[in-house]
């Protein structure tokens, strides 16, 4: 049994729940056809126990699943046993920074949208730590340290990145003076890599009334296992159902057709670097 499973190992089990209940059969049913006992089904569709590749497979069968990619990416993240850098960071960070780097590390692709705050992914150092020095509660030194240096170290990625960041987040100095101009410049050398295009909102548009459109959408290995990841007062929200994906697909390109192309994106980064 798990004591903490991962959201990776979550959202195997919700996929399983799902095409349980798809399919009309509840767990004594689902049991039955695998011969295990009702538990055991309610382990598997909350995360707490594992599933081989063979009864997975059996289950989607039962179940009338005729998606054969949707099925062959579930086993490969039910059976996938990579332990990636992150763990060196369990027990010493929440879990869901740890979630956070292993869907990193999985995703085809990342579409950000962000408002108040440069993008994690682009974040300075110094920027880093001026965000996580602003906890309430305050974070002990070493609480701090521990999570700048997993920020930085989750930058270390080569997928398609697609940033749309709002000119307020541009704007707003976390720190101070320099680290503000240290900060615009480091986007500007970002947006000049081959995988990042770095898109502007600025504050002179008209009919933008998506203030509250801040997410991160990140690719699965099939659309259906595609996630949005979105910061809550309570903490992070990982958010997987089909309705909410098509919903926050579709925001992510309505925001990235209302801002500007990334030549000048570039050009007003400047500008306001050069303001400072």
């Amino acid at each position: 049994m798990r004591q903490e499973p991962t959201a990776r190992q979550r959202r195997v089990a919700t996929e399983l729940r799902r095409l349980r209940e798809a399919a009309d059969l509840n767990a004594r049913q689902a049991a039955a056809l695998l011969g295990v006992s009702p538990t055991q089904i309610t382990h598997i569709e909350s995360g707490l126990a594992g599933v081989s590749e063979q009864r997975l497979r059996r289950l989607a069968s039962h179940y009338s699943c005729t998606d054969g990619e949707f099925v062959d990416a579930l086993v490969a993240m039910a059976t996938e046993r990579t332990r990636g850098w992150w763990e060196e960071y369990r027990g010493l960070l929440p879990t869901s920074f740890l979630d956070l780097s292993e869907l990193d590390h999985h995703a085809g692709f990342r579409d950000e949208v962000a408002v108040l705050y440069v993008p994690g992914l682009l974040q300075t150092e110094a920027y880093a730590h001026a965000v996580f020095s602003s906890r309430v509660p305050e974070l002990t030194p070493k609480e701090l340290e521990l999570r700048v240096r997993h920020r930085l170290a989750r930058q270390e990625i080569s997928i398609p990145y697609k940033a749309v960041v709002h000119e307020s987040a541009l704007r707003i100095r976390v720190s101070d003076r320099a680290a503000s101009r240290d900060q615009l410049s480091r986007l500007v050398e970002a947006s000049e890599a081959d995988h990042i295009t770095l898109r502007v909102i600025p504050f002179d548009l008209d009919g933008f009334p998506r203030a509250g459109a801040s997410m991160t959408y990140v690719g699965g290995a099939v659309p259906k296992l595609d996630t949005v990841i979105r910061d809550a007062p309570h903490g992070t929200l990982f958010i997987d159902s089909e309705p909410q994906l098509g919903a926050f697909r579709a925001l992510f390109h309505k925001v990235e057709a209302a801002s500007l192309e990334p030549d000048r994106s570039r050009d007003l980064i400047h500008r306001l670097a050069k303001e400072l």
